[in-house]
């Protein structure tokens, strides 16, 4: 059995950055299946005790999909309470403009994997009036640096409102857009920025955030400071 606690939660790119920080936080008091692209053996150390990992590459929308539900399948699981749909990659752009290869990359890991996802996992989350949450960006309004990513996040932004139409009630569909967080991803993109780093906000912070706003349900909400100022990280529904 894995962990203990009154839900069942999926949470894609758990192992690094923000994805791990919310594991951490609901840890102990819900039932973890986590997932990323590298090998348990490597990340086994990092992840929280008794969560479930499944191995799943977001480079192959399809492909993931069927891992995810081959993972939940294999452990038992006949429902989801929450699937957040976390995993995302980006590309600094050289004076603007993307490659080809970091265009192709970037969609089908931020937006193919999360549409093949979400279709494959609503079954699961129908049967228990399961939460469906996408994880976005600020950088979906667009972004200069990133316009690749700033796009693939758009793109979240939008299929989260029409599957939120489409499913109805059925299964809530929500988008979270965090603002810069404290994680490698800027180094991971090749980007550097530089002295605004110190105002970037803790990953602890921001999943205690993203966990209030998970729980609340809405349709939509930004992690920011200004949310930290007025006492996001402390306060808020408990998921």
């Amino acid at each position: 059995m894995i962990g203990a606690g009154s839900r069942q939660i999926l949470i894609t790119g758990a192992n690094a950055g923000i994805g791990l920080a919310l594991a951490k936080k609901l840890s102990g008091r819900h039932r973890l299946l986590l997932s990323g692209r590298k090998p348990h053996d490597e990340i086994a150390d990092l992840l929280p005790q008794g969560a479930g990992y499944i191995l799943a590459d977001q480079s192959d929308p399809e492909g993931s999909a069927q891992a995810l539900v081959g993972g939940i399948d294999g452990i038992g699981w006949d429902r989801l309470d929450n699937a957040v749909l976390n995993a995302g990659t980006g590309f600094a752009a050289v004076d603007g403009i993307d490659s080809t290869d970091a265009i192709r990359q970037t969609l089908d890991i931020n937006l193919g994997a999360a549409i093949a996802q979400a279709q494959a996992l609503y079954p699961l989350l129908e049967k228990s009036g399961g939460t469906l949450t996408f994880i976005g960006s600020v950088a979906h309004k667009g972004s200069a640096m990133v316009p690749a990513y700033a796009a693939s996040k758009a793109g979240l932004h939008g299929l989260a409102r029409a599957l939120r139409s489409e499913w109805g009630r059925r299964v809530p569909v929500q988008v979270l857009h965090p603002g810069p967080t404290k994680t490698d991803m800027h180094d991971k993109a090749g980007y550097d920025p530089g002295r605004m780093r110190a105002l970037f906000l803790a990953s602890d912070d921001v999943a205690a955030m993203m966990a209030a706003a998970i729980a609340s349900r809405r349709s939509s909400g930004t992690i920011s400071w200004a949310r930290y100022l007025v006492g996001g990280a402390f306060t808020g529904r408990r998921l």
